[in-house]
């Protein structure tokens, strides 16, 4: 039986070639049976701070800001940014002083450093948080303004996420820390960065409709990748074509389907980690994913 449509469901996802790829099907009405949805894009901390104010009913945010989230929504399995190779880097201009050449950073040395950050809810702020505590001189800005502020000394180093990955050399910015390879080492465990939650109040039938559709769309894209490059491209900002290509061939990959099991437990511990850190909701007796048992059915 079709799934009943819910018309105006509120979906907000990132203007970053990964989501736009992975949405762009259910966003044009693209997926059979899907529910209708009104569509918001707007940049990861901005996606954070609506879900924190209870806005979408389907929202792409940082794992970090969904361990403050738990009370109001679930995790989906799908459409996901989790792997390995793709967390965040911490940057600094060529020959400084404390990030230099061939220097290996001992976290404590991070004490006053004035470090930009893509927002405190993200999942880059809390690695930078679990890798040196003593990092606390934190520069809140969107991410596309951190390696220009590194470049005009308006910060000693900057947290980069994104396509800034790829594109950190063309500002002459050296990686002083690869943050992700940091928590794989520590862990073993690949890197969750953000996931798609929903609403526990939509209840897990809708929850459960939209689990499907990200999957199919998904699927669609992969299967046609020529179909979303016009949508992908009208919101990549200043990305080049192979930026852009491979920024998606980095965050969509086997984990974007379904987290499975070994990514579940990736995700489970760094919540653990974001609840030792003093920064996760209190969340006894709710489930991590919509359709844990614990939710006792209430979406």
């Amino acid at each position: 039986m079709p799934t009943p449509l819910v018309p105006g469901l509120r979906l907000y996802f990132s203007p970053c070639p990964n989501d736009t790829f992975i949405f762009h099907a259910w966003a044009h009405g693209l997926v059979p049976d899907a529910p209708a949805v009104s569509v918001v894009l707007a940049d990861i901390d901005e996606l954070n701070a609506a879900a924190l104010r209870g806005e979408p009913d389907v929202a792409k945010v940082s794992f970090a800001a969904f361990a403050q989230l738990r009370g109001r929504y679930a995790l989906l399995h799908a459409g996901g940014a989790l792997g390995r190779g793709c967390g965040p880097l911490l940057v600094a201009p060529k020959g400084s002083p404390v990030l230099g050449p061939g220097h290996v950073l001992r976290p404590a040395e991070l004490a006053g450093v004035r470090i930009a950050i893509p927002g405190r809810s993200t999942t880059a702020a809390l690695l930078l948080q679990l890798f040196a505590p003593a990092a606390l001189d934190l520069v809140v800005m969107s991410f596309e303004r951190i390696m220009p502020a590194v470049v005009a000394g308006e910060v000693e180093a900057g947290v980069i996420i994104h396509e800034g990955r790829f594109t950190y050399p063309q500002y002459g910015l050296q990686q002083a820390v690869d943050l992700g390879e940091w928590w794989e080492s520590t862990t073993g465990m690949a890197i969750p960065l953000g996931g798609i939650v929903v609403r526990r109040d939509r209840g897990p039938a809708i929850a459960a409709a939209v689990d499907r559709a990200i999957r199919l769309s998904l699927e669609a894209a992969r299967r046609d990748p020529t179909a979303s490059v016009g949508y992908v491209r009208a919101h990549s900002q200043e990305m080049s074509a192979v930026v852009c290509r491979r920024h998606i061939d980095l965050y969509v990959n086997e984990f974007s389907l379904d987290y499975g099991a070994e990514g579940e437990r990736a995700i489970r511990t760094l919540l653990a980690a974001a609840q030792r850190h003093g920064i996760a909701q209190d969340a006894e007796g709710l489930g991590v994913f919509w359709d844990d048992e614990d939710l006792g059915g209430s979406g």
